[in-house]
């Protein structure tokens, strides 16, 4: 989404991807993923990343052809933590509704984490701006899914009313919400803008009323 012992969506979770576990590999991902998330992306350098594992060069690039394969995998560890978080969400949830309060909480609860740094593809969007970065596609791929995964939510939370509002802006409202709770928390101050961010998602699942 890790350094967190627990990080709400879009924290530092590492993940294998799809090259095979081994420990040296998982080792380098956890350190990059850590050092990633609470320093920046460009300002982390691969020497930094060998001292800190610690690993070799030659161990590195034979799981990681380049950085930027490195950044990938770290960035595709939190959109796999960020889906295992909501997934639960709505699993266990009694209700749609309940499934998006849950996921609002944990958008809550990450902000007064001791480890949060804000949302780790929001950092790296600023980090790599042109549209067609590998980086940035993994990133609008992951926001376009949480997307996708909160409107179908609101369908079914505002059902056949005639007066339903549009579940596609319902959820691009609930995201500009998060991006903005996880921005502005630090400056802001973490309870303040916790509370008025579960105002804004109850607002949204009661605006038939």
């Amino acid at each position: 989404m890790a350094t967190p012992t627990r990080s709400a969506p879009d924290g530092p979770k590492s993940s294998s991807g799809g090259h095979g576990r081994s420990e040296a590999r998982e080792r380098l991902l956890s350190t990059a993923s850590r050092l990633f998330y609470r320093e920046g992306i460009r300002a982390v350098g691969v020497e930094r990343i060998l001292a800190e594992a610690p690993a070799t060069r030659a161990t590195f690039y034979r799981h990681f052809p380049s950085k930027e394969d490195l950044v990938l995998a770290y960035l595709r560890g939190v959109d796999a933590h960020t889906r295992a978080e909501v997934r639960a969400a709505i699993e266990t949830a009694s209700s749609p509704a309940d499934a998006l309060r849950a996921v609002g909480t944990a958008v809550a609860d990450s902000l007064a984490e001791p480890e949060f740094r804000g949302c780790a593809f929001l950092k790296a969007a600023a980090e790599y701006p042109d549209p067609d970065d590998p980086v940035r596609r993994v990133v609008l791929d992951h926001r376009a899914w949480y997307t996708t995964t909160l409107a179908k939510l609101f369908t079914q939370v505002f059902g056949t009313s005639p007066r339903r509002p549009d579940p596609q802006h319902a959820a691009r409202h609930f995201v500009m919400m998060r991006d903005g709770a996880m921005t502005g928390a630090h400056l802001d101050g973490v309870d303040s803008v916790r509370a008025a961010f579960n105002r804004g998602v109850e607002g949204l699942l009661t605006v038939l009323h």
